[in-house]
């Protein structure tokens, strides 16, 4: 991973157009190939991204100041989404080696969740059936690909419970899928126990299905035959 805190100026152009004024940001180019622009502020979310695979051209402009360009198809046919990064000043630039991640640990609930999903996955939607769990992409594994009762592809992403950022992550796994001509069009599933309205909203904007699971009732521990009340 290489590290760059710079003075710079980003602007986007793709499916729409982005302008970041010139200021002091880290830029941060992953192994995995994706460029990500954070700010002091705004939490754990960059100002902009570049998702993987990406190529990042490094050069000079007509008066001789640094540019970076940074190109990623976002479809198979579709024009190169661009990032150029206008830097100002480089006040500091290291590279590490990380080394393979094991990846996330799951509480046991979740992990738990996506164990009993995986065998009853037409609970989330009539006619689902499993292809694989824990399924990779460039930026780490969608919980469950599933199909429908029409064969397409469905990607699920579970969690416990069903924030912003589990649709965000969904969303970001969605964008590479569809890359792929053998699995395209992938819709998704955000299934939890419980789901935040607003991340409903955003899910229901982004064509994304929500689906509320009863974890005592998969477990089988919700036998209504032996039931008090």
């Amino acid at each position: 991973m290489r590290l760059v805190v710079a003075r710079c100026q980003v602007d986007y152009a793709g499916r729409l157009s982005a302008h970041l004024p010139m200021a002091t940001r880290v830029l941060m180019l992953k192994a995995d190939g994706s460029v990500l622009i954070h700010s002091d502020g705004g939490s754990y979310k960059p100002l902009n991204w570049m998702s993987p695979p990406c190529t990042v051209t490094e050069g000079t402009t007509d008066d001789g100041r640094v540019e970076w360009t940074v190109t990623s198809r976002s479809t198979a046919k579709g024009p190169a989404d661009t990032l150029r990064i206008l830097v100002e000043e480089v006040l500091h630039d290291s590279s590490h080696e990380l080394g393979v991640d094991p990846g996330l640990r799951k509480d046991g609930v979740e992990k738990h969740l996506q164990e009993l999903l995986a065998e009853h996955p037409a609970t989330l939607s009539q006619g689902l059936t499993l292809v694989r769990r824990e399924y990779p992409t460039a930026i780490g594994p969608v919980d469950l690909m599933c199909r429908d009762d029409h064969g397409a592809s469905v990607a699920v992403e579970i969690k416990r419970r069903g924030d912003i950022d589990g649709v965000e992550q969904l969303t970001r796994y969605l964008e590479l899928l569809n890359r792929d001509p053998l699995l395209r069009p992938v819709r998704g599933i955000f299934a939890a126990q419980e789901i935040r309205p607003q991340a409903r909203v955003l899910a229901t904007d982004r064509g994304i299905a929500c689906a509320v699971v009863d974890y005592d009732a998969l477990r089988g521990m919700d036998d209504s035959e032996h039931r008090l009340f």
